[in-house]
């Protein structure tokens, strides 16, 4: 047999034949490599294993013994018990399985089990597990605890038990790591004080200590974080160079009226975002710059500083919203902060009557220097604009890249400089690897002036209460919302749905009251004009479903009220929130039902912070990253090993020490950086492109 290397398929390894294969298959394992990277989901310290004598009824236990018999049990009700007797240094005890027959063929004697549960009395002490792993009968195993051994809990699959897998693992594992051969750096790996591959892999497998695995653990998820900040730092790089961007001036001219002139001062993070922006346009690279903020942070005020000095450099500027509404409020905002300047924007959008629309594209097309503000439109083949010079795509994440592009690449002869905005708050370390390939601006203050919004959850017993007091409200001349998770009833869930609340609402407790339904079944203009009726102040409540969640500015809203809140995401709860608290007096966001203790204790971070950032940090924890961040997600890679949020100062050193090996070695062509190269090549495609590998 030929001499196995990493790249070996695994029907080929002594143990593994064909079924075995399959079934490693299912865990993603197909080569040699793949097995020594399977890697235990759980280890079991033999400090945290209890001995068997001290075990008393009511305690929850993990025991690690040896099975010394075993059998099936029938009841007098037809139920058939798996009961197993275990015994470890110190005594037996007997371990139970009610309606689990099956394991007697999957365990038998000698075999080591490790076991966690609830100690009962019945008929004497007996165990009853709620989980279990099967070690096999390894006699080490068991006699190895005594000295502190730490014992690896690989996932399993059907077919393929922890005591194959971890079986299969050790006969192999020393073969394997004879193979392995370190391509970090050493100088790279000493900055971390981390350890080689090979050791780092066999403090995994076999970790003396709780803590050896850890920091195995460590240097695999620093690599992946490293790749990833590579990848993706070397690609903005090259971005760059393909496309020259325009050396703007940093005149001082509008830039310094506007400020003059605004009836309020700058944050600290506005001036530190504005600056990092400027410095981008005026250097004769294009720019590719996030700016995130939290909801009512200030983004607009910083994308027009940023508009103002293309303007100022005989270059138009434009800002693309989602919806007309959005575009609309933009233009509203924006004249009124140019009005001092003698400016006025142009706006563009799909219903725009015909006239008014070849008016404004006529002076798109003309090069003048303007604020161009619109949808979708300004992307479309029949806009042209004469001289861009700056796209600013406000909620980026509601376009698709083709559209991001499309803006950004209508500045004729020149690329325009690119500002994306989003109101999605994501910690730092998240979205150094999540928008990797852009530069990143954040802000994470308050303008002064914006009330906190006072928020509180109440029980379903207190329904009638907080319905009264959002018709108080109302009839302070105030306005509201009430949110619900779906927008019809269904036999499947027994939530409250938006249709059906809305009729009892109109009819009920706010029958006075002049209430509109909004959801996203609705096209797109009756929305906008429901909206544009709330914002107008022609209704004072809208019933709806999370398609307000990025909507426009109605300062006169004080009230949200969200039902269901169990059904939402904590960012999404926030981002619902910040539909209210944008006028001067105080405003309320309220939950509303009955929720589990765990639900509770979520929601209370909610209640108790209005940080967007520590929102997102939280949900992050709760949910996993997917539901936060949705399709952006799809375009990340897939981590076997880091979490970049868990690992977050891994991750803020690795994108350190990517910057530096980049500037240091571009095409990373060095002699100690030949390993690295090879192996990135190896597994991400992308490596291919933007590094000439062979």
């Amino acid at each position: 047999m030929a001499t196995v290397q990493l790249g070996t398929a695994v029907t080929y390894l002594k143990g593994v034949g064909p079924h075995r294969a399959e079934a490693l298959r299912r865990l993603n394992i197909v080569t040699a490599g793949d097995l020594l990277y399977h890697l235990p989901h759980r280890y079991v310290d033999a400090s945290t294993v209890s001995p068997i004598v001290s075990l008393e009824p009511g305690m929850e236990v993990t025991v690690l013994g040896t099975v010394i018999s075993k059998g099936v049990i029938p009841t007098r009700k037809g139920l058939r018990i798996f009961q197993a007797v275990i015994r470890d240094d110190s005594g037996m005890i007997e371990a139970s399985w009610p309606g689990q027959p099956f394991l007697d063929r999957t365990i038998r004697k000698e075999d080591v089990l490790l076991l966690t549960g609830p100690v009962r009395f019945f008929h004497g002490r007996q165990l009853v597990p709620r989980e279990y792993a099967n070690l096999g009968n390894d006699g080490g195993a068991r006699s190895g605890t005594a000295g502190g051994r730490v014992l690896a809990v690989y996932p399993a699959t059907e077919g393929l038990s922890v005591k194959v897998l971890r079986g299969l693992i050790e006969s192999h594992l020393d073969s394997l790591l004879g193979l392995v051969r370190e391509y970090l750096p050493p100088a790279l790996l000493a900055r971390a004080a981390l350890p080689p591959l090979p050791d780092a892999l066999r403090m995994v497998h076999r970790p003396p200590t709780i803590a050896d695995a850890m920091r195995g653990r460590a240097r695999l998820a620093f690599e992946e974080l490293l790749f990833v900040q590579i990848l993706q730092r070397r690609a903005r790089e090259l971005a760059r160079q393909r496309r020259r961007g325009i050396t703007f001036v940093n005149r001082r001219e509008l830039t310094t009226a506007l400020r003059a002139a605004l009836p309020f001062a700058l944050t600290a993070a506005q001036v530190q975002a504005t600056r990092e922006i400027v410095s981008d346009m005026c250097s004769d690279r294009r720019m590719h710059r996030l700016l995130q903020g939290d909801v009512g942070s200030g983004k607009t005020i910083v994308a027009l500083f940023a508009a103002l000095v293309a303007v100022e450099n005989g270059y138009q500027a434009a800002i693309m919203a989602p919806t007309e509404l959005l575009a609309e409020q933009h233009a509203r905002t924006i004249e009124r902060l140019l009005a001092p300047l003698a400016m006025q924007p142009v706006l563009l959008t799909g219903s725009m009557p015909a006239r008014e629309r070849k008016v404004a594209s006529d002076k798109l097309r003309s090069g003048a220097p303007l604020i161009a503000i619109g949808t979708h439109a300004l992307v479309q083949q029949a806009t042209v604009f004469g001289k861009l010079g700056l796209a600013a795509i406000d909620e980026q994440h509601r376009f698709g890249v083709e559209q991001r592009a499309a803006l950004g690449a209508k500045g004729g002869g020149d690329a325009a400089d690119v500002l994306l905005l989003s109101a999605t708050p994501i910690p730092r370390s998240l979205a150094l690897t999540l928008y990797g390939d852009l530069d990143l601006s954040v802000l994470d203050e308050r303008p002064p002036g914006r009330w906190p919004v006072k928020t509180a959850m109440r029980p379903e017993s207190a329904r009638a209460r907080v319905l009264e007091f959002v018709d108080r409200e109302i009839e302070r001349g105030r306005q509201a919302y009430i949110v619900y998770p779906v927008i019809d009833e269904s036999e499947k869930t027994d939530l409250r749905a938006a249709t059906t609340m809305f009729a009892e609402l109109a009819a009920g407790p706010f029958a006075h009251r002049r209430a509109a339904l909004l959801h996203g079944r609705l096209d797109a203009g009756e929305r906008d004009d429901i909206m544009r009726r709330f914002r107008d102040r022609e209704l004072d409540l809208l019933v709806a479903t999370t398609v307000i969640e990025v909507g426009i500015d109605v300062a006169n809203a004080s009230v949200m009220l969200i039902e269901h809140p169990e059904r939402f995401g904590l960012s999404q709860l926030h981002q619902l929130r910040g539909r209210v608290g944008r006028g001067a007096e105080a405003s309320y966001c309220i939950l509303l039902g009955d929720v589990s203790p765990d639900v509770a204790e979520r929601l209370r971070i909610f209640v108790e912070t209005d940080d967007g950032f520590a929102i997102a940090r939280a949900d992050l924890r709760w949910r996993g990253m997917g539901d936060l961040f949705g399709e952006r997600q799809s375009g990340m890679p897939t981590f076997r090993v880091a979490d970049p949020l868990r690992d977050e100062q891994l991750n803020l050193l690795a994108a350190d020490v990517a910057q530096e090996l980049l500037a240091a070695d571009p095409e990373l062509a060095r002699g100690e950086n030949a390993g690295m190269r090879k192996a990135l090549s190896e597994r991400y495609s992308r490596a291919l492109e933007l590094f000439r590998v062979g």
